[in-house]
């Protein structure tokens, strides 16, 4: 990102930060993305003393339902996390080749770190792979079809699979495109619909936030008729018989005329084995009437499946 003094100095990516043999004494990460939330918890778990993220957004994961971030912060602030909201850095500087990173804020305010971790997002690598002898703009994503075959370029030989294409910037959705891009190959009729429809994500921190499709603001802004059903696990008779400390808020997204989900989120502890019904749910099209007869086990954590179709139930009167 364009911070003034940041090119010249050392600092961290998503690569150098799983790869450090050092634990730093203070960590600065900024982006409260996934990468960010996730490096941070396991830094701090690993020993940094002062972990602290810069979010520009008002709370942390910001594309995701606010509650995950707002419950993420609650968890980081209980483990000396510190998190720094609705903030940007407009200038860092290492003392030294080999000193403390000071980061200036904003609002004048100076962080200071042994290490910096930028978290801010990527961009595609096609800089000098020949992209400009086709026709394609070299450094930006490869825009693709439904067959993942690049537009714009005559004959159709052209497939770009996973980050590269902008689609959705995953590593299992760069496999579930390969296996469509694959079978197109070979001739058969395929098309990918599901890293546009239902992208299955999940925040590996503790605890997780899963989530999967649109958020409620995210199905409106595409005028969808949105109503989001919220409940709790801790409201589940398997959050008793997990473990203690069992809780996490979850919320379905419904679309009110078609009455098939556009979108889930799920928090808690190793709450990403719950998400993949969510998927099934909504890359299926499966309508409220249908699902209501998946019945959940009893006592599991899955029971609040029955707990938010209920609440949809009530909505629908």
């Amino acid at each position: 990102p364009p911070i003034d003094g940041l090119a010249d100095i050392r600092f961290w990516d998503s690569r150098d930060v799983t790869a450090a043999k050092e634990i730093p004494r203070r960590l600065l990460v900024l982006g409260g993305g996934a990468v960010g939330v996730e490096m941070a918890q396991a830094w701090r778990t690993l020993g940094s003393e002062e972990v602290t993220i810069v979010e520009r957004a008002d709370h942390l994961l910001s594309t995701e339902e606010p509650f995950a971030g707002n419950l993420l912060a609650a968890a980081f602030e209980e483990q000396g996390i510190a998190v720094i909201t609705g903030a940007g850095i407009v200038a860092a500087r290492r003392e030294g080749s080999d000193g403390p990173v000071v980061s200036t804020l904003a609002d004048g305010r100076e962080v200071i770190s042994d290490e910096i971790l930028i978290s801010v997002g990527r961009r595609p690598r096609t800089d000098d792979i020949g992209l400009d002898s086709l026709g394609l703009e070299p450094g930006k994503y490869i825009d693709v079809d439904d067959h993942l075959v690049a537009k714009g370029v005559s004959g159709g030989w052209l497939y770009a699979v996973g980050d590269v294409n902008g689609r959705a910037l995953l590593t299992h959705m760069g496999k579930y495109q390969g296996r469509i891009a694959g079978d197109h190959i070979l001739g058969k009729e395929v098309e990918a619909v599901g890293d546009v429809v239902a992208i299955p994500r999940v925040v590996y921190t503790d605890p997780q936030v899963a989530s999967v499709g649109l958020t409620e603001r995210a199905a409106r802004d595409k005028g969808i008729d949105a109503v989001a059903i919220d409940s709790d696990l801790n409201g589940t008779a398997g959050s008793v018989v997990t473990g203690l400390g069992i809780e996490g808020p979850a919320r379905l997204v419904f679309d009110r005329r078609s009455e098939t989900i556009v979108g889930a989120t799920f928090t808690g502890p190793d709450i990403g084995e719950l998400l993949h019904s969510a998927t099934i749910a909504i890359a299926g099209r499966v309508p409220f009437d249908r699902l209501w007869h998946a019945v959940p086990c009893f006592p599991a954590l899955s029971e609040v499946w029955l707990m938010l179709m209920e609440g949809y139930e009530r909505e629908r009167g």
